[in-house]
């Protein structure tokens, strides 16, 4: 079978795993201190909370930012349930702004056009998360010019974009955000099996989030409110969550990162043979010019009548395509929100015409050449 996409595993992976199953420490020990400090490196951020889901770092990220309920939160529709489910975690009222046909990411003239009437309507966003779909970021340099003028704040859904970067700066670094989250999903770029985390560059964010993924609790004296009483004495400051990570997950991301840029290239090989095969044949969703995408996945577009039929003849042959992503809008819980898909035309489109094409690592020319193959063949027929 060939997957839409794997982890990558090799001995050092697993040496660095079992190096901490032999250590003092599973969890709560240095290893995570260190993967956080890893990761801000590698993006330039000066903070960073390690959580054990993408989810938990939005739900945190969010939290951090004051949303509660009665606020307004947008995100884009085409996207995984987690990019908005993290507002409704906090009782604020969710909302979509449709998306650019090449991209798949939120468009900034329909966002733009959402705020103005939002003004008037008297109920602006507190919070905007952004979507980077695929790995490709978003323009932020609109988005930031937009929460200058309406005044919110900005959480980047990075879950895609790890080694992104947008203007020649990494995803991550929160030039036009305040916060970005990544996911360390298993088919992520970069996996700890399951894992994520928030970055930013404000220290009081970092520490509201530091608070908020390990219950609330903190053992640090220059945080306490009331004097220490002796070397047990912690306390309780947040109403927070159990959202750490292991140190086993942060040793398995550790030992990822080695080999982030090697496996990113071959990311990047395997989606530019893909589209050298596929020119002519089919449109895909693709990374605005002033941007570099992490490649996380490849979305091609076929017409919505010849979707299935495709779709079915790859996994028919062992390819196990995949869709991302159904309009978030469509789903039964959010109809029952009031949500109508129909008011997201183009992220209908998207939804009813992606066909996610394997892309992974270690992912061979025979591999794509049969996945390409089968849609030429059904494709132009």
């Amino acid at each position: 079978m060939i997957p839409y996409s794997k982890q990558h595993i090799c001995e050092d992976d697993i040496a660095a795993v079992v190096d901490v199953l032999r250590s003092t420490h599973l969890t709560q020990g240095a290893k995570v201190t260190e993967f956080e400090q890893a990761i801000a490196h590698h993006v330039e951020a000066k903070h960073a909370i390690a959580t054990n889901s993408g989810t938990s770092a939005l739900h945190i990220a969010c939290l951090a930012l004051g949303v509660s309920r009665g606020d307004y939160v947008w995100t884009s529709p085409i996207s995984f349930v987690a990019s908005s489910n993290c507002a409704l975690y906090c009782g604020a009222h969710v909302d979509f702004v449709d998306v650019e046909p090449h991209s798949g990411n939120m468009d900034m003239e329909e966002l733009a056009r959402k705020l103005a009437q939002a003004k008037l309507d008297n109920c602006l966003p507190k919070v905007i998360i952004v979507v980077h779909l695929c790995g490709a970021p978003c323009d932020l340099a609109k988005l930031a010019k937009l929460a200058q003028q309406y005044n919110f704040k900005v959480i980047e859904d990075a879950c895609h974009a790890l080694g992104a970067s947008y203007e020649n700066s990494p995803i991550g670094k929160c030039d036009y955000s305040d916060i970005t989250v990544f996911s360390f999903h298993a088919v992520k770029n970069l996996t700890t099996a399951e894992g994520g985390m928030a970055l930013t560059q404000s220290a009081e964010l970092a520490s509201t989030m530091r608070l908020l993924a390990s219950h609330g609790i903190t053992k640090d004296p220059e945080r306490f409110v009331e004097q220490s009483v002796g070397d047990w004495y912690h306390e309780q400051q947040l109403l927070g969550f159990n959202y750490r990570m292991s140190d086993i997950h942060a040793a398995l991301g550790l030992s990822q990162l080695n080999k982030f840029g090697e496996m990113q290239h071959q990311r990047a090989d395997a989606v530019e043979y893909y589209q050298a095969s596929l020119q002519g044949i089919c449109t895909w969703l693709e990374a605005n010019d002033n941007s570099t995408s992490a490649n996380h996945l490849f979305v091609i577009q076929v017409p919505k009548e010849q979707r299935k039929t495709l779709f079915d003849k790859l996994r028919e042959n062992n390819i196990w395509v995949q869709l991302h992503y159904m309009n978030i809008a469509s789903q039964p819980y959010y109809r029952e929100l009031g949500f109508n898909n129909y008011d997201y035309p183009i992220a209908n489109q998207a939804s009813d015409c992606g066909i996610s094409l394997p892309v992974f690592a270690d992912i061979n020319k025979a591999e794509q050449d049969k996945v390409i193959n089968i849609i030429k063949e059904n494709l132009c027929s």
